[in-house]
C-alpha cells in the first residue's frame, strides 16, 4: 500500500509500466487484478463479462447508496428492474427530449451570471456553476424541483474513492482507524435528510392534489418526473420487484453521484483544454459561427452538425475520463488469457492509462480534437462502448446508462459559453494569469477533478451580444 497514492488511477499507470499490461496486486486481504490495454478490457467487460458483473461495494457504497442502488447493487432480479425502469422512464430518447427545455433554461441561467459577472468585471467560481447548473437538471429531470445538492454530492464522491483500511484488512473490519466511519455517517445524515424531506413534500402533495404532470408548452405534452414514478411503484402488487422507500433514495443518490459530478467535470476540463490551446477555441468558434451564425445561442439540436465541437468532448473523455477506473468484482474464478483470476477480486480497467498509452494514441499526451474527425484514423472511435480504447462511460450491461443524456448536454453547454465568452483566469492569490497555461492536476475520489477550482472573470466577445440579447442581457 505504501507504493500507492491518493491518485490510485495514476499509481497503476506507473505500475503497469513496469509490470505489464495486467498484474495482480494486494489491497490488504483483497486480491485485485489492474488491466491497462484495450485488449485486456475487452476480455474483462464483454468476452468474460458474466464473471465480472458485479460492481465492488466498499463501507463508504454501501452506506451511502443504501446498500440498494442501480450502479453498485448485484447483478440479479432487483438490478434487472431498476435499470428497466430508469433507461425506460426517466433516461429514455422520449423523456431526454420532454426535458429539453429544461435544461435550455439552466443552459440560459448560467450564461445570464456570466454576462452579469461580465459587465460588473467580477470573477465567478466556473468549476461550482458548472455543478449548479447538472445538479439543477438532474434534480428537476428526477424530483421535479431545484435541490441544493451538489455540495454533499461532490463530498460523496469523494469518499467513494477514499481508500479504507477496513475496507481492505480482515483484522480491522470492526475497527474505524482512519474516522472514516464517522464522516461516512455525517455524509449519509445530509443526504438523507434532504431527500426524506423531498419524498415527504411530493406524498402530501400527491395526496392533495393528485399526480402533478409537467408540461412542455411548445410541443403540447405533459409527462411525469422520475419521482412520481417510482413513489406509483411502492406498494404496487404488480411490480416484479417489491420497491420500498429506501430503494427510492437510493437510485436518487445514484443519479444525482452519477450524473451531477461527472457531468460538471467533463465540461469544465474542455472548456480548461480549449483556453490552453487558443488555436483549437478558433476553431470551435469558426464552426459555430458558420453553423449557428452570431445571433442565436448554440442548443442541443446543433450538436449533430457541429463536428468539430463534438470531438473536442471526445478527446476530453479520452484525456481526462471524468471516472479513471472501471471497477468490477470476480463473481466466479475466470481465466483470461494464461492468468487466473479467483473469485471475489476485485478488478481495475484503467481507462484513465488507457487514454494515455502511446500504443494506441498518436501523441496521448496533446489535445487534439482533429484525431476524432472524419478523415482520421481514430474517427471511427466512439464513446458508447464497443471501442475499448475509449471507455469513459465503460462497457456492457453495467455502462453508464445516462451517456445520451451526456452526450447532448456537455456539448450545448460548452459551445454556448464559448460562444459567447472569453475568460481572464485567475491565480490561487486571485490575480489574473498573464500567460502559462491553466493546470491539469486532478483531485483523488471516485470522479477525477482538476485539483483546483476553476476561478475566472468572464468577458463578453466583441459581436457576440446577439446571442446574449434572446436572454434579455
Amino acid at each position: 500500500m505504501h507504493i500507492l497514492s491518493p491518485l490510485l488511477h495514476q499509481s497503476f499507470d506507473s505500475l503497469s509500466r513496469k509490470y505489464g499490461p495486467i498484474f495482480s496486486v494486494d489491497f490488504g486481504s483483497i486480491p485485485c487484478v489492474v488491466a491497462s490495454t484495450p485488449h485486456f478490457a475487452k476480455l474483462i467487460l464483454q468476452t468474460n463479462e458474466q464473471a465480472f458483473n458485479c460492481r465492488y461495494e466498499s463501507m463508504a457504497i454501501k452506506r451511502l447508496t443504501y446498500d440498494a442502488s442501480l450502479a453498485f447493487s448485484p447483478y440479479g432480479d432487483y438490478w434487472r428492474f431498476v435499470k428497466k425502469l430508469s433507461m425506460s422512464e426517466l433516461l429514455s430518447s422520449r423523456n431526454i427530449n420532454n426535458f429539453q427545455q429544461l435544461r435550455l433554461q439552466e443552459n440560459h441561467v448560467i450564461l445570464k451570471l456570466f454576462a452579469n459577472k461580465a459587465k460588473s468585471y467580477e470573477a465567478v467560481n466556473v468549476t461550482q456553476e458548472f455543478l449548479k447548473v447538472t445538479n439543477s437538471v438532474i434534480s428537476k429531470m428526477m424530483l421535479g424541483e431545484a435541490e441544493e445538492a451538489r455540495d454533499v454530492i461532490r463530498d460523496v464522491t469523494e469518499m467513494f474513492g477514499e481508500f479504507n483500511v477496513s475496507d481492505f484488512i480482515w483484522l480491522f473490519k470492526k475497527f474505524d482507524i482512519q474516522g472514516l466511519g464517522k464522516r461516512i455517517e455525517d455524509l449519509f445524515l445530509r443526504f438523507d435528510t434532504l431527500v426524506e424531506r423531498v419524498i415527504s413534500k411530493r406524498e402530501e402533495m400527491r395526496k392533495n392534489k393528485g399526480i402533478v404532470k409537467n408540461k412542455d408548452k411548445e410541443a403540447g405534452t405533459e409527462f411525469r418526473d422520475f419521482l412520481d414514478i417510482l413513489l406509483d411503484c411502492i406498494g404496487n402488487e404488480k411490480s416484479e420487484v417489491k420497491i420500498e422507500r429506501v430503494h427510492i433514495k437510493a437510485l436518487v443518490m445514484d443519479f444525482f453521484t452519477a450524473a451531477t459530478d461527472t457531468t460538471a467535470i467533463s465540461t469544465e476540463w474542455a472548456l480548461v483544454e480549449l483556453m490552453n490551446n487558443p488555436s483549437l477555441l478558433q476553431k470551435a468558434r469558426e464552426e459555430i459561427d458558420k453553423v449557428v451564425g452570431k445571433n442565436k445561442l448554440v442548443d442541443e439540436s446543433d450538436g449533430p452538425n457541429l463536428p468539430y465541437l463534438q470531438a473536442i468532448v471526445m478527446e476530453s473523455y479520452r484525456l481526462h475520463p471524468p471516472v479513471p477506473m472501471v471497477a468490477r468484482r470476480c463473481v466466479k474464478d475466470c481465466k483470461i488469457e494464461n492468468y487466473m483470476i479467483p473469485k471475489n477480486s476485485l478488478i481495475f480497467v484503467n481507462t484513465w492509462s488507457i487514454g494515455r498509452n502511446l500504443k494506441y494514441w498518436d501523441n496521448p499526451l496533446e489535445f487534439d480534437p482533429e484525431r476524432f474527425l472524419q478523415n482520421s484514423t481514430d474517427s471511427y472511435i466512439d464513446v458508447r462502448g464497443q471501442n475499448f480504447s475509449l471507455l469513459p462511460f465503460g462497457s456492457g450491461a453495467r455502462m453508464c446508462p445516462g451517456i445520451n443524456l451526456t452526450m447532448r448536454l456537455v456539448p450545448a453547454l460548452l459551445g454556448a459559453i464559448i460562444q459567447c465568452f472569453d475568460f481572464h483566469v485567475l491565480d490561487s492569490k486571485g490575480d489574473i494569469m498573464n500567460g502559462g497555461a491553466i493546470d491539469v492536476n486532478e483531485r483523488p475520489g471516485l470522479t477525477a477533478p482538476r485539483a483546483h477550482d476553476l476561478v475566472c472573470i468572464p468577458i463578453e466577445r466583441i459581436g457576440y451580444h446577439g446571442p446574449l440579447e434572446t436572454l434579455g442581457c
